[in-house]
């Protein structure tokens, strides 16, 4: 069994329903409403535990209802939480996500604890670094803690998946060189690197700027169309089993999840591809985050 390390964001998602996402300046009527533990490192966290992998987690939550909610929910499944901080002064995470007939979402997120995530508590908790064989992180908390699993992951030897998640402009070079797999979607990769990703080859263009400034691998993930591998000297494309979706919200998640859940039982980056697209196409056929969630004999069926 592989184990592995989730620094990131924990939150409660309030999910909306609706026939399709409103323009601005518009007003709609909801279908039904929900509420489901998310957040793109407990999602992670929660979708590995359920495939069978040995996790912890680090992170941060208010001192609130939902916290414990989310801390249960993790616990369902055997995280160890023991590195989650509790803030008495800060709320935690919220995310609003709008989910349209096709499956597709929106979402705003208000981090709350998650920006209380610092250096220093890193630091104080590199055992649980020392102790897993795969380390993910995303990038709802704040960069500069997100740097600091990134360098001491280096360190010490250990495969360093990010999802960058909320993309943004500009990621450090000193951040990027301690990443030994970088995994953005299409959209996120073009606010990575400013280029256009409208075609396969403009996407591995585009990648290939992100190797040239330290990441190993790029995988970047198409939605329906499955994912691509870009390493320095070539690239891959790999496809996705066509299902029906009806809500995309933890598809990125999830194969997020499976990846690392493959790579920390040493298999190759390509292995890990294959299953993670196989996961994902499951995730997007249920509704909600961490309530899609496959197991490994599900996953198997595919």
């Amino acid at each position: 069994m592989g184990k592995l390390l989730v620094v990131g964001s924990l939150n409660m998602d309030t999910v909306v329903n609706v026939s399709k996402i409103p323009q601005r300046g518009e007003t709609i009527l909801g279908k039904e409403i929900s509420y489901i533990p998310g957040g793109k490192g407990a999602n992670q966290a929660y979708a590995m535990a359920k495939l069978g992998a040995d996790v912890a987690m680090i992170g941060c939550i208010g001192a609130d209802a939902n916290g414990v909610k989310l801390i249960q929910n993790l616990h369902a499944v055997h995280v160890n939480t023991k590195a989650i901080q509790v803030f008495e002064k800060q709320p935690t995470g919220t995310a609003f996500i709008t989910v349209e007939e096709t499956g597709e979402n929106s979402i705003i997120v208000i981090p709350g604890a998650n920006f209380e995530l610092k250096r220093e508590w890193i630091i104080e908790h590199q055992n649980y670094i020392d102790d897993c064989d795969v380390v993910v992180a995303q990038l709802e908390t704040p960069i500069d803690s997100i740097c600091a699993v990134a360098e001491l992951a280096k360190q010490k030897g250990k495969k360093m998946l990010l999802d960058p998640a909320p993309a943004c402009e500009n990621l450090p070079e000193s951040l990027l060189k301690n990443v030994s797999i970088l995994k953005p979607n299409e959209t996120e990769l073009q606010i990575l690197t400013g280029k256009p990703t409208n075609t396969e080859q403009q996407i591995v263009l585009a990648a290939k700027t992100l190797i040239d400034k330290g990441v190993e691998k790029v995988v970047v993930t198409l939605g329906e169309k499955g994912a691509i591998l870009v390493t320095e000297n070539e690239y891959q494309m790999f496809t996705s089993k066509k299902v029906k979706a009806i809500d995309t919200t933890a598809a990125g998640d999830a194969f997020t999840a499976g990846l690392a859940f493959k790579l920390s039982e040493g298999c190759s980056c390509e292995e890990a591809i294959q299953f993670a697209t196989k996961v994902s196409s499951i995730v997007v056929t249920r509704k909600g985050a961490q309530t899609s969630i496959p197991t490994y004999e599900e996953v198997l069926e595919v």
